[in-house]
């Protein structure tokens, strides 16, 4: 299935079955009768919670074939494009994984070095960061004591902020830490390196013939409402996947050379991982700014130094709000701020990794569904029947 594009229906799919699936089993015979309301709703039941308990049971393994479906809908453009030009669909397949396996390893052998020379600077700075963390702190206090008087603001307490101001700093540096080696130990090596891009393969040579095998399940009393909802629901995703990751592309090139051109030691790690976040509504700008800020104020001691690195923030919040987000996804993706960081946390909480990276999705669906639901409750007679008389 083409990104954006709308799902045929099944009988003008080609001929050709899925890999695994035997064309010779015969289906039951027809079931006189029609459906009743609680066959429907037991079904729909049934899936939802067979869905969950998947998902609650298998969660911990799901992440690199999530991952890879994930991959293989946003691949799917290039190699239908690819296979319009004459390229079997298996050949296309693999000549698009191999590039995505090149571009990692070229980021690996570029920039992983960097990174870790970076990030071994950070945490060689952490001490001094909590000296002047715990400086600045007894500063406050002290110029509190001035102004309000030793009575509401005494030593003990300037010395109690100091110490949890350095405490609160080594706190996060060690949470940063196990954030990073908990991360790698999902993702390791094994699984970036052969699962997901094995998997990712076979999704991608058997996408077409998997969407025209799922759509030839619909019941065909719904069939047609559901193509339309999911041809929306695919307008709506593929046109946020394409546009924030340009966005979080762009972003992360900008903040990375602009923080590091005016001097910023950790300018590279501190850019890309604001440009990584922008997919998080306002988090990615946040952090950034803050970090950026912090750093500076860190390594510069000196307002000019600041100035020049608030002055790379404004621009990139212009460029950002005015420019690539108007550009690349504008009014086209009905998924406000608040709904994508609730989901986001939402799937977070309950799945872990692979709630993160179903939570867009299925925020989509619900949307769609919602306004699809309203749609229909705004020319129903629950909504037009007029008051009754009295």
């Amino acid at each position: 299935m083409t990104v954006g594009a709308e799902v045929p229906p099944p009988e003008s799919q080609p001929a050709a079955e899925p890999t695994g699936w035997s064309p010779d089993v015969s289906l039951p015979a027809a079931i006189p009768g029609q459906s009743t309301k609680a066959q429907r709703v037991a079904l729909i039941a049934g899936l939802l919670v067979a869905v969950w308990l998947a998902l609650q049971l298998f969660a911990s393994v799901l992440a690199p074939f999530v991952t890879a479906a994930v991959l293989a809908y946003a691949l799917d453009p290039p190699v239908s494009r690819l296979t319009r030009l004459g390229v079997s669909r298996g050949a296309a397949a693999l000549i698009v994984v191999v590039g995505l396996l090149a571009l990692g390893l070229l980021f690996a052998l570029l920039l992983y070095p960097m990174i870790l020379s970076q990030l071994g600077l950070l945490i060689g700075r952490i001490p001094q960061y909590v000296s002047l963390l715990q400086s600045w702190a007894r500063d406050v206090i002290t110029h509190l004591q001035e102004n309000f008087g030793p009575d509401a603001v005494n030593d003990k307490l300037r010395d109690v902020v100091a110490g949890q101001a350095g405490s609160m700093l080594t706190f996060l540096a060690s949470a940063l830490s196990s954030v990073i080696g908990g991360g790698f130990a999902i993702f390791n090596v094994l699984t970036l390196a052969v699962v997901t891009p094995v998997v990712g393969f076979y999704f991608l040579r058997d996408w077409r013939a998997i969407i025209a095998r799922v759509d030839s399940w619909l019941p065909h009393r719904y069939a047609g409402v559901i193509r339309a909802q999911a041809g929306e629901v695919d307008r709506i995703l593929s046109a946020w996947v394409r546009g924030q990751a340009l966005c979080c592309l762009i972003l992360a090139l900008y903040y990375a050379f602009a923080l590091t051109s005016v001097g910023l030691d950790l300018g590279l790690i501190v850019g890309m991982t604001a440009g990584a976040l922008s997919f998080i509504p306002y988090v990615g700008s946040i952090t950034g700014a803050v970090s950026s800020i912090a750093l500076a104020i860190a390594q510069f001691q000196s307002w000019h130094g600041v100035i020049k690195v608030f002055v790379v923030l404004v621009i990139g919040q212009v460029l950002e709000g005015y420019v690539i987000y108007p550009r690349f996804l504008g009014d086209r993706v009905e998924l406000p701020a608040v709904w994508v960081i609730f989901a986001l946390l939402a799937g977070a909480a309950a799945f872990g990794f692979v709630g993160v990276m179903l939570a867009v999705p299925v925020a989509a669906t619900i949307g769609v569904l919602c306004r699809f639901w309203l749609r229909r409750y705004l020319t129903s007679p629950l909504y037009l029947d007029p008051p009754g008389k009295h």
